[in-house]
């Protein structure tokens, strides 16, 4: 009995390093997994789009290329909230002023828009006097609006501002009263049992039920927003990145427009990805 112990142990030592060997496969084995279906597809993917970009610059001696755009947004970089002057800012006071409008306007937009597409969605009436305005303006380019802007404002600011809350306030307004035509007519029933008054029937029942349209209807018209500020800011100067855009172009700096076109794109999709965030925080089942 004595002399069977260490081969007990030894045992034991086997099937523990086996175990842990099994545990570090399957590790290795699923991160294989993640790599191969979700990282590398979208890292062969931006490979394939900057060697077409490298091909397209060495047949056109006018567009840069990667590595003469890489180079500039360096120094570019290096310092991008210099001042010198109203006209003459660097990009990250240009963004900074562009995120300012958006905030605005669409702070506007969700302001408005949320209680009255919760009203036209409650309400069948107001929901047909409203539908052929919404039918009518809805699908009006968004610079269509800039010289109304422009003619009651008196100013480019505020006209820029105008352009972005008109402009997403319509998914806003549509998706919300879709979520609310979309509630069950049981929950509603329980309401009128238990008597409650418009005002919790909307914070109890419809905002909970609805809150998954409603932050559709915000990303989305987030989206819009972020898409419309470029280009009134390069009608109507100032500042902002659409503005700086224009302005580069003013001065042939195309290493800078293409540059701005990366700080749009990646600003646009980290705004979607924080709304995308709240939505999966407070989607309800």
């Amino acid at each position: 009995m004595t002399a069977a112990l260490p081969t007990e142990e030894i045992s034991d030592a086997r099937l523990a390093r086996a175990a842990r060997w099994k545990i570090a496969y399957e590790w290795l084995a699923g991160a294989g997994r993640f790599m191969v279906f979700n990282i590398l597809p979208g890292v062969t993917g931006l490979a394939l789009f900057v060697l077409g970009w490298e091909i397209l610059s060495q047949h056109n001696a006018q567009l840069p290329g990667p590595g003469k755009t890489l180079d500039a947004a360096l120094v570019l970089f290096a310092d991008p909230f210099y001042n010198n002057g109203p006209n003459d800012q660097g990009i990250g006071w240009n963004l900074l002023s562009s995120l300012q409008r958006v905030g605005i306007g669409f702070g506007l937009a969700c302001l408005i828009g949320i209680p009255l597409g919760f009203m036209l969605g409650r309400f069948v009436v107001l929901s047909r006097m409203a539908a052929p305005i919404i039918s009518l303006l809805r699908p009006v380019s968004p610079l269509a609006w800039l010289p109304i802007g422009l003619l009651v404002f008196q100013k480019a600011d505020p006209a820029a501002i105008w352009v972005i809350f008109i402009s997403s306030i319509w998914p806003v307004i549509i998706n919300t009263a879709v979520g609310v035509t979309r509630v069950p007519q049981d929950y509603l029933n329980v309401a009128r049992v238990l008597q409650l008054n418009e005002f919790r029937i909307m914070t109890r029942i419809l905002l909970p039920a609805t809150l998954p349209y409603v932050l559709t209807g915000v990303r989305l018209g987030l989206g819009v927003a972020w898409l419309v500020i470029v280009a009134s800011e390069m009608l109507t100067g100032g500042s902002g990145i659409g503005f700086w855009v224009w302005d580069e172009w003013n001065n042939l700096n195309v290493e800078h427009i293409i540059i701005a076109i990366f700080v749009v794109g990646t600003v646009g999709l980290l705004l979607e990805q924080a709304i995308m965030l709240v939505a999966k925080r407070f989607t309800y089942e």
